[in-house]
Protein backbone atom coordinates (compact mmCIF):
# COMPACT_ATOMS: atom_id res chain seq x y z
CA UNK A 1 0.00 0.00 0.00
CA UNK A 2 1.24 3.49 -0.99
CA UNK A 3 2.23 5.80 2.07
CA UNK A 4 -1.02 7.00 2.81
CA UNK A 5 -3.02 10.41 2.91
CA UNK A 6 -5.07 10.04 6.21
CA UNK A 7 -4.29 8.35 8.85
CA UNK A 8 -7.43 7.71 11.46
CA UNK A 9 -6.16 6.60 15.41
CA UNK A 10 -8.67 4.92 17.40
CA UNK A 11 -8.16 3.70 20.93
CA UNK A 12 -9.98 0.49 21.88
CA UNK A 13 -10.71 -0.46 25.26
CA UNK A 14 -13.06 -3.52 26.02
CA UNK A 15 -15.31 -2.70 22.57
CA UNK A 16 -16.04 -5.88 21.26
CA UNK A 17 -19.92 -4.84 20.82
CA UNK A 18 -19.16 -1.87 19.10
CA UNK A 19 -15.98 -2.28 16.86
CA UNK A 20 -17.45 -4.65 14.09
CA UNK A 21 -19.58 -1.18 13.87
CA UNK A 22 -17.56 1.17 14.44
CA UNK A 23 -15.54 -0.58 11.63
CA UNK A 24 -18.31 -0.49 8.98
CA UNK A 25 -19.28 3.20 9.40
CA UNK A 26 -15.44 4.39 9.02
CA UNK A 27 -14.35 2.28 6.29
CA UNK A 28 -17.49 3.68 4.65
CA UNK A 29 -15.86 7.24 4.83
CA UNK A 30 -12.23 6.10 3.68
CA UNK A 31 -14.04 4.64 0.68
CA UNK A 32 -15.25 8.24 -0.16
CA UNK A 33 -11.70 9.86 0.89
CA UNK A 34 -9.32 11.14 -1.86
CA UNK A 35 -6.36 9.26 -1.50
CA UNK A 36 -4.93 5.91 0.72
CA UNK A 37 -6.13 6.00 3.99
CA UNK A 38 -5.08 3.68 7.33
CA UNK A 39 -7.47 3.22 10.31
CA UNK A 40 -4.97 2.57 13.58
CA UNK A 41 -6.60 0.82 16.10
CA UNK A 42 -5.07 1.10 19.29
CA UNK A 43 -5.83 -1.55 21.81
CA UNK A 44 -5.16 -0.95 25.58
CA UNK A 45 -5.26 -3.59 27.22
CA UNK A 46 -8.46 -5.18 26.46
CA UNK A 47 -9.93 -7.73 28.39
CA UNK A 48 -12.82 -8.99 26.01
CA UNK A 49 -13.14 -9.93 22.12
CA UNK A 50 -12.07 -6.51 20.72
CA UNK A 51 -8.14 -7.53 19.85
CA UNK A 52 -9.16 -10.98 17.96
CA UNK A 53 -11.98 -8.89 16.17
CA UNK A 54 -9.36 -6.27 15.26
CA UNK A 55 -7.23 -9.55 14.18
CA UNK A 56 -9.98 -10.57 11.97
CA UNK A 57 -10.26 -6.75 10.94
CA UNK A 58 -6.84 -6.72 9.85
CA UNK A 59 -7.01 -9.88 7.73
CA UNK A 60 -10.22 -8.53 5.20
CA UNK A 61 -8.70 -5.03 5.04
CA UNK A 62 -4.89 -4.56 4.90
CA UNK A 63 -5.51 -0.47 5.49
CA UNK A 64 -6.31 -1.73 8.99
CA UNK A 65 -3.34 -1.59 11.50
CA UNK A 66 -3.29 -2.83 14.95
CA UNK A 67 -1.56 -1.59 17.94
CA UNK A 68 -1.66 -3.90 20.78
CA UNK A 69 -0.25 -2.65 24.55
CA UNK A 70 1.01 -5.17 26.78
CA UNK A 71 -1.30 -3.90 29.52
CA UNK A 72 -3.85 -0.72 29.94
CA UNK A 73 -2.12 2.59 29.96
CA UNK A 74 -4.70 4.83 29.30
CA UNK A 75 -6.74 6.90 26.87
CA UNK A 76 -4.19 9.69 26.28
CA UNK A 77 -1.51 7.33 25.96
CA UNK A 78 -3.14 5.32 23.64
CA UNK A 79 -3.89 8.31 21.24
CA UNK A 80 -0.17 9.01 21.56
CA UNK A 81 0.86 5.75 20.24
CA UNK A 82 -1.74 6.09 17.30
CA UNK A 83 0.05 9.17 16.56
CA UNK A 84 3.86 7.93 16.91
CA UNK A 85 2.74 5.39 14.53
CA UNK A 86 0.64 7.40 11.94
CA UNK A 87 1.97 7.79 8.57
CA UNK A 88 -0.37 10.23 6.81
CA UNK A 89 -0.41 14.02 5.84
CA UNK A 90 -3.44 14.68 8.17
CA UNK A 91 -4.03 11.92 11.17
CA UNK A 92 -7.60 12.09 12.47
CA UNK A 93 -8.36 11.06 16.36
CA UNK A 94 -11.51 9.74 16.50
CA UNK A 95 -13.15 7.07 19.84
CA UNK A 96 -14.11 3.87 18.70
CA UNK A 97 -17.28 4.11 20.53
CA UNK A 98 -19.12 5.81 17.77
CA UNK A 99 -20.21 9.06 19.96
CA UNK A 100 -17.71 10.96 17.18
CA UNK A 101 -19.66 9.46 14.44
CA UNK A 102 -17.30 9.13 11.73
CA UNK A 103 -18.98 10.77 9.18
CA UNK A 104 -17.78 14.07 10.83
CA UNK A 105 -14.44 13.32 8.94
CA UNK A 106 -15.11 14.53 5.63
CA UNK A 107 -15.62 17.82 7.08
CA UNK A 108 -12.24 18.17 9.20
CA UNK A 109 -10.49 17.34 6.17
CA UNK A 110 -12.09 20.22 4.13
CA UNK A 111 -10.96 22.66 6.45
CA UNK A 112 -7.68 21.10 6.65
CA UNK A 113 -7.70 21.94 2.89
CA UNK A 114 -8.15 25.42 3.56
CA UNK A 115 -4.78 25.52 5.26
CA UNK A 116 -5.75 25.32 8.65
CA UNK A 117 -3.27 22.40 10.29
CA UNK A 118 -5.62 21.60 13.42
CA UNK A 119 -9.31 21.21 13.23
CA UNK A 120 -11.20 20.45 16.26
CA UNK A 121 -14.98 18.95 16.30
CA UNK A 122 -16.78 20.99 18.90
CA UNK A 123 -20.21 19.83 20.15
CA UNK A 124 -23.27 21.71 19.66
CA UNK A 125 -25.19 18.74 21.53
CA UNK A 126 -24.36 15.58 23.64
CA UNK A 127 -27.11 12.74 23.39
CA UNK A 128 -27.29 10.08 25.56
CA UNK A 129 -25.43 11.43 28.70
CA UNK A 130 -27.14 12.46 32.30
CA UNK A 131 -27.43 15.65 33.72
CA UNK A 132 -24.49 15.09 35.80
CA UNK A 133 -22.05 14.37 32.96
CA UNK A 134 -22.88 17.50 31.28
CA UNK A 135 -22.94 19.81 34.22
CA UNK A 136 -19.91 18.63 35.47
CA UNK A 137 -18.76 18.57 31.68
CA UNK A 138 -19.23 22.30 31.43
CA UNK A 139 -17.81 23.20 34.16
CA UNK A 140 -14.15 21.46 33.38
CA UNK A 141 -14.39 23.37 30.41
CA UNK A 142 -14.58 26.15 31.65
CA UNK A 143 -12.52 26.13 34.50
CA UNK A 144 -9.83 24.59 32.35
CA UNK A 145 -10.59 28.05 30.34
CA UNK A 146 -9.83 30.26 33.53
CA UNK A 147 -6.96 28.40 35.00
CA UNK A 148 -4.85 27.06 31.84
CA UNK A 149 -2.27 29.51 30.32
CA UNK A 150 -3.69 27.93 27.23
CA UNK A 151 -6.77 28.67 25.40
CA UNK A 152 -8.42 25.61 25.20
CA UNK A 153 -12.28 25.60 22.62
CA UNK A 154 -15.25 24.55 24.93
CA UNK A 155 -17.04 21.47 24.72
CA UNK A 156 -13.95 19.63 22.60
CA UNK A 157 -12.90 16.35 22.91
CA UNK A 158 -10.17 14.56 21.29
CA UNK A 159 -12.34 14.53 18.14
CA UNK A 160 -9.88 16.34 15.48
CA UNK A 161 -7.60 16.87 12.93
CA UNK A 162 -4.14 17.30 12.69
CA UNK A 163 -1.48 18.12 10.04
CA UNK A 164 1.95 16.21 9.75
CA UNK A 165 3.41 19.14 10.83
CA UNK A 166 1.50 18.88 14.22
CA UNK A 167 1.96 15.20 14.06
CA UNK A 168 5.70 15.72 14.30
CA UNK A 169 5.70 18.51 16.82
CA UNK A 170 3.52 16.30 19.13
CA UNK A 171 5.98 13.24 19.24
CA UNK A 172 8.68 15.49 20.87
CA UNK A 173 6.51 16.10 24.04
CA UNK A 174 7.16 13.00 26.17
CA UNK A 175 5.28 13.62 29.34
CA UNK A 176 3.74 11.28 31.07
CA UNK A 177 0.45 13.24 32.86
CA UNK A 178 -0.77 13.55 29.40
CA UNK A 179 -4.16 15.91 28.27
CA UNK A 180 -3.81 15.45 24.49
CA UNK A 181 -6.18 18.26 23.60
CA UNK A 182 -4.50 20.64 25.78
CA UNK A 183 -1.32 20.08 23.87
CA UNK A 184 -2.58 20.14 20.41
CA UNK A 185 -3.77 23.66 21.34
CA UNK A 186 -0.08 24.44 22.40
CA UNK A 187 1.57 24.04 19.91
CA UNK A 188 -0.35 26.61 17.79
CA UNK A 189 -0.35 26.40 14.17
CA UNK A 190 -3.40 27.83 12.44
CA UNK A 191 -6.44 26.27 14.20
CA UNK A 192 -10.14 25.87 13.59
CA UNK A 193 -13.49 24.13 14.84
CA UNK A 194 -16.78 22.55 13.53
CA UNK A 195 -19.83 21.59 15.02
CA UNK A 196 -21.01 18.64 15.43
CA UNK A 197 -23.78 16.44 17.44
CA UNK A 198 -22.53 14.01 19.74
CA UNK A 199 -24.22 10.47 19.51
CA UNK A 200 -25.09 8.36 22.52
CA UNK A 201 -22.84 5.54 22.87
CA UNK A 202 -23.82 2.03 20.43
CA UNK A 203 -23.14 -0.15 22.93
CA UNK A 204 -21.69 -1.22 26.65
CA UNK A 205 -21.14 1.33 28.42
CA UNK A 206 -18.90 4.39 29.72
CA UNK A 207 -15.13 3.39 30.02
CA UNK A 208 -14.72 6.82 32.07
CA UNK A 209 -16.36 6.77 35.29
CA UNK A 210 -16.32 9.45 37.86
CA UNK A 211 -13.20 8.53 39.76
CA UNK A 212 -11.59 8.49 35.88
CA UNK A 213 -13.33 11.78 35.31
CA UNK A 214 -11.73 13.99 38.18
CA UNK A 215 -7.65 12.07 37.27
CA UNK A 216 -8.55 13.24 33.89
CA UNK A 217 -9.26 16.89 35.46
CA UNK A 218 -6.10 17.28 37.57
CA UNK A 219 -4.17 15.98 34.78
CA UNK A 220 -5.16 18.26 32.69
CA UNK A 221 -4.98 21.34 35.17
CA UNK A 222 -1.54 20.41 36.65
CA UNK A 223 -0.38 20.30 32.68
CA UNK A 224 -1.19 23.76 31.64
CA UNK A 225 -1.64 25.58 34.83
CA UNK A 226 0.59 26.97 38.13
CA UNK A 227 -3.17 28.89 39.57
CA UNK A 228 -3.28 26.03 42.37
CA UNK A 229 -0.07 26.93 43.66
CA UNK A 230 -0.76 30.35 43.46
CA UNK A 231 -3.78 29.68 44.92
CA UNK A 232 -1.58 28.07 48.34
CA UNK A 233 0.57 31.18 48.20
CA UNK A 234 -2.46 33.52 48.28
CA UNK A 235 -4.14 31.41 50.83
CA UNK A 236 -0.88 31.61 53.36
CA UNK A 237 -1.19 35.40 53.23
CA UNK A 238 -4.31 35.72 53.80
CA UNK A 239 -4.57 33.44 56.94
CA UNK A 240 -1.45 35.02 58.16
CA UNK A 241 -3.20 38.67 58.03
CA UNK A 242 -6.56 37.28 59.51
CA UNK A 243 -4.01 36.05 62.12
CA UNK A 244 -2.15 40.21 62.39
CA UNK A 245 -5.56 41.34 62.18
CA UNK A 246 -6.59 39.25 65.29
CA UNK A 247 -4.10 40.05 67.80
CA UNK A 248 -4.76 43.72 68.34
CA UNK A 249 -8.43 42.69 68.35
CA UNK A 250 -8.01 40.06 70.63
CA UNK A 251 -5.55 41.95 73.30
CA UNK A 252 -8.59 45.09 72.92
CA UNK A 253 -11.42 42.92 74.08
CA UNK A 254 -9.09 41.21 76.67
CA UNK A 255 -7.37 43.72 78.55
CA UNK A 256 -10.07 46.99 77.64
CA UNK A 257 -13.28 45.64 77.48
CA UNK A 258 -12.87 42.58 79.74
CA UNK A 259 -14.62 40.44 77.56
CA UNK A 260 -13.22 36.82 77.20
CA UNK A 261 -15.78 35.41 74.58
CA UNK A 262 -12.48 33.57 72.30
CA UNK A 263 -10.77 31.81 75.85
CA UNK A 264 -11.79 28.18 75.91
CA UNK A 265 -11.10 24.73 74.57
CA UNK A 266 -13.57 25.59 71.69
CA UNK A 267 -11.95 28.31 70.11
CA UNK A 268 -8.46 26.46 70.62
CA UNK A 269 -9.97 23.65 68.99
CA UNK A 270 -11.47 25.49 65.68
CA UNK A 271 -8.10 27.18 65.02
CA UNK A 272 -6.14 24.24 65.21
CA UNK A 273 -8.61 22.33 62.87
CA UNK A 274 -8.62 25.28 60.35
CA UNK A 275 -4.79 25.55 60.47
CA UNK A 276 -4.25 21.84 60.06
CA UNK A 277 -7.29 22.00 57.02
CA UNK A 278 -5.14 24.55 55.03
CA UNK A 279 -1.65 22.86 55.93
CA UNK A 280 -3.17 19.43 54.64
CA UNK A 281 -4.60 21.32 51.62
CA UNK A 282 -1.70 23.21 50.52
CA UNK A 283 0.53 19.55 50.64
CA UNK A 284 -1.82 17.86 48.65
CA UNK A 285 -1.60 20.52 46.11
CA UNK A 286 2.03 20.54 46.04
CA UNK A 287 1.94 17.15 46.43
CA UNK A 288 0.02 16.44 43.09
CA UNK A 289 2.60 18.56 41.26
CA UNK A 290 5.74 17.13 42.76
CA UNK A 291 4.24 12.99 42.28
CA UNK A 292 4.06 14.46 38.38
CA UNK A 293 8.16 15.32 38.85
CA UNK A 294 8.81 12.36 40.02
CA UNK A 295 7.14 10.24 37.21
CA UNK A 296 9.01 12.58 34.31
CA UNK A 297 12.12 11.93 36.15
CA UNK A 298 11.83 8.31 36.19
CA UNK A 299 12.14 8.49 32.60
CA UNK A 300 10.00 5.55 31.82
CA UNK A 301 8.78 4.81 28.11
CA UNK A 302 5.19 6.30 27.87
CA UNK A 303 3.44 2.31 26.81
CA UNK A 304 4.97 -0.58 26.45
CA UNK A 305 3.87 -3.05 22.94
CA UNK A 306 2.94 -5.99 22.81
CA UNK A 307 2.18 -5.92 18.90
CA UNK A 308 2.46 -3.43 16.04
CA UNK A 309 3.67 -2.70 12.44
CA UNK A 310 6.67 -0.89 12.33
CA UNK A 311 7.18 2.46 13.47
CA UNK A 312 7.95 5.84 11.34
CA UNK A 313 11.06 7.42 11.95
CA UNK A 314 11.60 9.39 14.85
CA UNK A 315 12.86 12.20 13.25
CA UNK A 316 10.95 13.73 9.77
CA UNK A 317 11.16 16.84 7.85
CA UNK A 318 7.76 18.18 7.79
Amino acid sequence: MNRPRYSIVAPVFNEEETLPEFYRRTRAVMDTLDGPCELILVFDGSRDRSPEIGDQLRAQDPRVKLIKFARNFGHQIAITAGIDYAEGDAVIIIDSDLQDPPEVIPRLIEKWKEGYQVVYAQRAKRAGETAFKLITAALFYRLIRRLASIDIPPDTGDFRLIDRRVVLALRQMREHHRFMRGLSVWVGFKQTGILYDRAERFAGHTQYPLRKMVRFALDAITSFSHVPLQLVTTLGFLVSLLALLAIPIVIVLRLVLGFDFLGGQASTLIAVLFMGGVQLISLGILGEYLGRIYDEVKQRPLYIVAEAPPKPPVVEEP
